[in-house]
This record gives structure tokens, sequence and C-alpha cells, in this order.
């Protein structure tokens, strides 16, 4: 498995979180939720790391959806208002400037 940026991994009864991932170093975060509220900030070797990681498994985004009920659901696009005159601009048609 590739290790990369913004992985969550769930090891046991807490999740872990790449922050940074450098050639020989792995910045992390590690909490006991999806959210990672209570979590603290830790840095290890890259070998030291998947040590850590053994025996954990890489939560997908859908996972971490269905994990934490307490996370939103993506906004719907909101609709163009490109085109629409702004208020007002209806003045300049019914009083045109004077000479």
């Amino acid at each position: 498995m590739k290790l990369q940026q913004g992985q969550v991994w769930k090891c046991q009864a807490e999740f872990v979180r790449i922050v940074q991932l450098d050639r020989l170093e792995v910045r992390y975060k590690s909490a006991t939720n999806l959210q990672f509220t209570d979590g603290t900030h830790q840095h290890t070797s890259k070998k030291d790391f998947c040590r850590l990681l053994k025996g954990a498994t890489l939560m997908t985004p859908k996972q971490h959806s269905q994990a934490d009920p307490t996370r939103r659901a993506a906004k719907p696009p909101t609709q163009s208002t490109q085109g629409t005159p702004p208020s007002g601009a209806g003045f300049m048609k019914d009083n045109p400037p004077s000479p």
C-alpha cells in the first residue's frame, strides 16, 4: 500500500490521518473520532509509522461518512445568477443621463 497525504487509517480504537509525508519522516494526527477534534499532532520516521499501521485498515471517503454521522454531506450546487440584472438596473433605462 502506498502512503499518501490525507489518508485516514483505523488502528484499533483510534484513527490516524497523514498530515505531511516526507521522504524519511511522517507527520500525522491521531484521534478517537473522525473529526480529529481531540487529536494530537505527532511525527516519526516512516519506518516506525509503517510499524504503527501494521494491522490497521485504510478508511475510504465513503467509510468516513458512514462511520461518522456528524459529518456533513456535501452541499448541492446553487443556481447561478449569471444573466440576471442586479436590483436597480432598470433605473438607467427609465431615466437616461441628461446632455
